[in-house]
């Protein structure tokens, strides 16, 4: 006489045995699916984008004699008479470009730089006959090109009479915060490109970049940069703001990052990195990495660090193969029922 199967007889655990081995490998073959190829960023990205500034070298441009600033309309300025201390009129030069002086009248400055306003106001002071071979000087005390204008990662406007180093600008407009880049962008007028000067990280050499800054210079005091961390961390989904005195290894952005999760897959550990308009993706063994059997990448500004998760492992760690199991079982139990 033929008996049904009960569950717990041994040909029930093998069918259960094959129906667990069946889910694992559906569960593992998810990766196969998963994985996509990177065709870089949209069509709109030009090769500008994320370019590495290259310091200027030129001394012609980086230390150049003493500008002769020219006067504007607004400016406010001091005239001095060397052998009559008492001729020192202070005047503010109209929106026509004139002033009105003393002993000479009226007088166009607008357009002229500081060198030609004393000469004309000499000659005239001499074609008058009030005094014989003056000695004049014009001073700017405000104005629009009395001053240095600091933007980006600070928001400032320091005035500047002469010049002054970019060090004594930088610091009277507040410092460099933590997340300033040491690579600072100068737009002066009359030179035809940016000039870009790199402060370093070393205290004892960032006086070679300390270059004389000039009234109307503009500052440009870029963002040092981040680096998105996502995937198996221990706080997935971050960002990491870089330090300008020392590199971020991946090492370390992984212990800014709690670490790796157990379900992490760490043969797979990709960084993806945009240069221009091309985007490479380099794979490493995070575990070798952590273990110093393979070098410690440095992470650039923008790098992306994405760690991937092992599907069954993620299972394991959710409780989510209990359910897997359940259900198989369940079913079982039930299709074998007498």
């Amino acid at each position: 006489m033929n008996h049904p199967r009960h569950p717990s007889c041994p040909a029930h655990g093998h069918i259960r045995l094959t129906a667990l081995c069946i889910a694992l490998l559906l569960a593992t073959a998810c990766p196969k699916t998963s994985r996509a190829q990177f065709s870089g960023p949209a069509t709109s990205s030009t090769s500008a984008y994320n370019q590495t500034l290259k310091p200027t070298t030129d001394k012609a441009i980086l230390y150049p004699s003493e500008q002769d600033i020219v006067l504007t309309a607004g400016d406010n300025i001091t005239i001095r008479l060397f052998s009559d201390s008492s001729y020192s009129p202070v005047v503010r030069i109209n929106n026509d470009g004139t002033v009105l002086l003393p002993l000479i009248g009226i007088v166009h400055l607008e357009g002229l730089t500081v060198t030609q306003a004393e000469r004309l106001i000499a000659e005239k002071l001499e074609a008058d006959g009030m005094y014989r071979n003056p000695q004049i000087t014009l001073q700017i005390a405000e104005g629009p090109n009395a001053v240095v204008t600091v933007i980006g990662e600070i928001h400032q406007v320091v005035p500047v009479v002469g010049t002054r180093r970019l060090l004594d600008v930088l610091s009277a407009a507040g410092g460099l915060p933590p997340t300033a880049s040491h690579v600072i962008t100068i737009d002066r007028p009359g030179v035809a490109h940016p000039i870009v000067v790199d402060l370093g990280t070393d205290p004892m050499s960032s006086k070679l970049g300390n270059i004389p800054i000039f009234p109307g210079d503009t500052i440009v005091v870029s963002r040092i940069g981040i680096v998105y961390m996502f995937g198996a961390f221990g706080t997935p989904g971050g960002t990491i703001a870089l330090n300008s005195y020392t590199p971020l290894t991946l090492t370390e952005a992984t212990a800014l990052s709690g670490g790796i999760k157990w379900e992490g897959k760490s043969s797979d550990l990709r960084i993806i990195r945009t240069v221009g308009d091309h985007r490479t993706v380099a794979i490493y063994n995070i575990k070798k990495v952590l273990d110093g059997k393979a070098p410690d990448p440095i992470l650039e500004p923008n790098d992306i660090v994405y760690l991937p998760v092992v599907p069954m492992k993620e299972l394991l760690s959710t409780g989510g193969i209990g359910t897997v199991i359940g259900l198989i079982d369940l079913y079982i139990t039930f299709a074998f029922l007498p």
